[in-house]
C-alpha cells in the first residue's frame, strides 16, 4: 500500500510518468520544481497563459487578483485559485482544483479534483485524485527536532532521507477539518480521518481514522 501505483491513479496528473518512475511517492518530492520547468516546455500554449518565468495557468482557470503564485507553477484546467491563497512555487495542480482562502502551497503535487478551500497547508506532500482536506488541515512537514522523517508502518520504519516530508495522500481521501497530518503520513486511497485528529504513520486504504487514534474499516 505504500508503493507509488497503489496509492494512485496515474492518469489523473501531468506528473503520471514521472511518479511512475519511482516506487514510493515520497521519492519524487525533491524533483518537483525541476518536473514543472520540464513540462512547462511541453504545455499547449493555445491553452495555457505564461504569467511570469515558469508560472503556467489554463486559461479556464479563475484565479483570484489577490492571490499570490510563485515560479515554478502550473495550474490545471477550470481550477480555482481563491483569494488570498499562498502558492509559494513548485506546485503542480491539476485540473478542477480548489486552492482556497489563505491556504499555502510549496512544493506539492495535487491531482486532478483535489480541494484544499479553506486555510490549508500543504508542504512537501502529495495528493491524490478527489482527495480533499476540511477546513484548517495541514500537513506538517518538518519534524520538531529537525532530524530526517522515517516512514512508520506498524513496527517498521522506513528511512526516507528526507528533512522535509508532509504527507503522501491517497485517492479518495477525506481529511477532517482542524487535522495535523505529522511528518511521514502516508493514507491510503478512500480513507476518511476524522476531524481535529493528530495522524502519523501509515493509515490503511478503505479505512476510518477515528477519535484516540482507532481504525476501522469501511464496511
Amino acid at each position: 500500500m505504500l508503493k507509488t501505483k497503489e496509492l494512485f491513479d496515474l492518469s489523473h496528473t501531468l506528473a503520471g510518468d514521472y511518479l511512475a518512475k519511482h516506487e514510493f511517492p515520497w521519492q519524487s518530492l525533491s524533483g518537483i520544481k525541476g518536473l514543472i520547468i520540464s513540462l512547462g516546455k511541453t504545455l499547449d500554449m493555445s491553452e495555457y497563459v505564461l504569467c511570469g518565468e515558469n508560472i503556467f495557468i489554463h486559461k479556464t482557470a479563475v484565479v483570484a487578483s489577490t492571490a499570490f503564485i510563485a515560479s515554478p507553477c502550473i495550474i490545471g484546467k477550470n481550477s480555482e485559485i481563491r483569494h488570498c491563497a499562498f502558492i509559494r512555487g513548485s506546485a503542480l495542480i491539476g485540473e478542477n482544483c480548489v486552492v482556497g482562502n489563505s491556504t499555502e502551497l510549496k512544493n506539492v503535487i495535487l491531482f486532478d479534483n483535489v480541494q484544499v478551500p479553506h486555510y490549508n497547508y500543504v508542504g512537501d506532500s502529495i495528493l491524490g485524485f478527489k482527495s480533499h482536506l476540511g477546513a484548517g488541515a495541514i500537513t506538517s512537514n518538518v519534524k520538531s527536532d529537525k532530524t530526517l522523517v522515517a516512514v512508520k508502518n506498524g513496527s517498521e520504519k522506513i528511512g526516507t532521507g528526507l528533512k522535509k516530508f508532509g504527507a503522501i495522500i491517497g485517492d479518495g481521501v477525506e481529511i477532517g477539518c482542524g487535522s495535523v497530518l505529522n511528518p511521514g503520513t502516508v493514507i491510503g486511497r478512500n480513507t476518511n480521518i476524522y476531524p481535529l485528529s493528530s495522524v502519523r504513520g501509515v493509515i490503511p486504504e478503505n479505512s476510518i481514522l477515528k477519535s484516540g487514534g482507532v481504525i476501522v474499516n469501511k464496511e
